[in-house]
């Protein structure tokens, strides 16, 4: 809805043209479906032009744009005519009178196809040796004889041309003269692409602007490019995602200088526009099994001009009918992070917690404190490390009891996947390692987990996926009374074995109860579908093992299955699965519905 708004915008067609569209081709398939496309006469169709100099303009630019889409199919001789009232565009008047609506046909003669003959790159890059500044040789990309002369495979070797100079540290290298010659007789192409390297270069000073309340010095130690560095845009990279990885800017942009500076350094502008300080937002999730659960942070951007980041959560869950707020969990905690500690690829995190939670198998009360350290090895590739202490008590089959555990953890994450919410492709792998010592009982334990995902996606636009999912866990240690349950492994639930309860699938101890285990064995497979762009079904099947003192065997495995929509927006699915227990066991539900933001792995 829009409001105060002058209705009187120059978007307003005053004398509207109304047409109809006719096309034909002397070719079908993708060269048809490349005019088509190319046509904003076709594109517009439904609109009218802004009378009839608006569509003689729109007919003209379609000459053009039909033109160039079939040279890229690699048809140089094609002929177009473009017919309004009968009359070809280009001889056309603009102020000449037409019907209401007029007949506009658009008839396209595709010619012969064309190949490359002779093609050459004059001052191309040599080979190199190091991995990182390796390049696609053009000629991967069709740029070679015998090959169809698309002219976006020209195109795409130039790119290349430059990418491979600037790999190697030539900054400035560009595309200084392009030859493209058509012979008509032998229906052949010779292109010739001239590349001026330039000089090489390193990196020089860096001058940040637009900064608020973030320190530039800070900000330009963040980027992590040290004056004298030999010039590598790999290393660009690296340093806008270091920058968005701070979270306080709405936008940060390197801009390289005109000329490399006599001493062979670049020096770049670094422009960038702050965030507000502070955000918050709130979150909500649904589960027959587990109730509702409500959820809000509140996050403190920049706290010392650092990119210092403090933020709160509360979450109140298990919320169900009729209402008894003793079956609720709580939880309060709070998270401080020190971006560019020790390196700029180094946060340090420093985390306090209390909880109160229910689970099926126990009730916990307890407090937590956790410091450590997240390095950005790559792109891909996170390491983390640091030392917790907790306090709690847990009410189980065992009883009621107190354990204060001091701890370091170790772990490591991959992840390539192409998206985090709704991924298609890719890999994600995560291991951890957390060796800890209970005062109360003292005795030490280790606890080890280890997670893989993986994604393929089939037909156009990944229409279909299958994803797949498998998680292990081993805790070496005392007996399982001298264990706190927090370290023991439990499954069932929503990013788990979905059908059952949340953390309900554990080792009986032969009195019908149960408590957690030394092993965790789980596996998910899913079969996503988009019906529409923005409807999609999914069917599942999950499985899970615990075992208390040996690996678990198939009498323990415990399965769930289910169906599952998806709607798609700009934020990610929104997800909305139900499942049942194949083989439930006395308490289990007979189904379960889970609603939330995201695939469920």
């Amino acid at each position: 809805m829009k409001f105060f708004e002058d209705e009187t915008e120059e978007s307003v067609i005053v004398d509207p043209q109304p047409y109809v569209v006719t096309f034909t081709s002397s070719e079908g398939g993708a060269v048809e479906t490349a005019a088509r496309n190319a046509s904003s006469l076709i594109a517009d169709e439904s609109e009218p032009a802004s009378a009839a100099a608006g569509l003689i303009a729109k007919a003209r630019g379609d000459y053009r744009r039909i033109i160039a889409a079939l040279y890229n199919e690699g048809h140089y001789g094609a002929a177009v005519s473009i017919r309004i009232g009968g009359v070809e565009a280009s001889t056309l008047a603009p102020d000449v009178n037409l019907p209401d609506p007029v007949d506009v046909t658009i008839a396209v003669t595709a010619g012969p196809l064309f190949t490359f003959n002779n093609v050459a790159i004059v001052n191309q890059a040599p080979l190199t040796s190091d991995a990182g500044d390796e390049v696609e040789l053009p000629v991967m990309r069709g740029y070679g004889a015998g090959q169809i002369a698309r002219s976006s495979v020209i195109l795409a070797a130039e790119q290349l041309a430059v990418q491979a100079w600037q790999q190697q540290g030539y900054a400035k290298a560009e595309v200084v003269n392009r030859d493209v010659i058509a012979d008509h007789a032998r229906q052949t192409v010779d292109v010739t692409i001239t590349v001026n390297p330039g000089r090489i270069a390193a990196f020089g000073d860096i001058n940040v602007t637009g900064t608020e309340r973030m320190n530039p010095e800070f900000v330009r130690q963040q980027a992590g490019l040290a004056v004298g560095q030999e010039y590598d845009p790999d290393e660009i990279e690296r340093a806008q995602k270091r920058l968005d990885r701070l979270e306080v800017f709405r936008a940060a942009r390197f801009q390289a200088a005109q000329e490399i500076g006599p001493d062979g350094l670049l020096p770049y502008q670094l422009i960038v526009e702050e965030l507000p300080g502070r955000r918050f937002g709130a979150g909500a999730s649904f589960s027959t099994v587990d109730g509702l659960g409500i959820e809000g942070y509140h996050l403190w951007r920049n706290l010392f001009g650092q990119a210092e980041r403090l933020r709160l959560d509360a979450r109140v869950a298990s919320i169900a009918w009729p209402i008894d707020t003793a079956q609720f969990d709580y939880f309060f905690g709070g998270t401080f992070t020190k971006p560019g500690f020790l390196t700029p690829d180094t946060d340090l995190v420093a985390a306090i917690s209390a909880e109160r939670t229910i689970y099926p198998t126990y009730t916990e009360t307890s407090a937590l404190g956790r410091v450590g350290l997240t390095h950005y090895l790559s792109d891909e590739l996170t390491l983390e490390g640091g030392a917790s202490y907790e306090r709690a008590r847990f009410d189980d089959v065992f009883g009621t009891r107190d354990f204060s555990t001091l701890g370091v953890y170790a772990g490591a994450t991959f992840d390539g996947r192409n998206s985090t919410v709704d991924p298609t492709e890719g890999i994600y792998a995560a291991g951890t390692a957390e060796p800890y010592y209970d005062f109360a009982f003292g005795k030490m334990g280790l606890r080890v987990t280890a997670e893989a995902r993986t994604y393929f996606g089939f037909s156009e636009n990944d229409q279909f996926v299958l994803a797949g999912r498998i998680k292990g866990g081993a805790l070496l240690g005392p007996g399982l009374n001298e264990i706190p349950p927090d370290k023991l492994f439990f499954s069932g639930g929503g990013g788990s074995v979905r059908g059952y309860g949340f953390k309900s699938i554990g080792v009986d101890n032969g009195n019908g109860q149960v408590t957690g285990g030394r092993y965790l064995l789980e596996a998910s497979l899913e079969a996503r579908a988009k019906v529409t762009e923005s409807i999609g079904v999914v069917g599942f099947v999950d499985g899970g093992y615990v075992a208390a003192d040996t690996f678990p065997g198939l009498e323990d495995l415990r399965l769930g299955a289910g169906v599952g929509a998806r709607y798609y927006t700009g934020l990610g699915p929104l997800r909305l699965d139900l499942a049942i227990p194949l083989n439930k066991r006395a308490g289990d539900p007979d189904y379960a519905i889970y609603a939330g933001i995201g695939q469920a792995f």
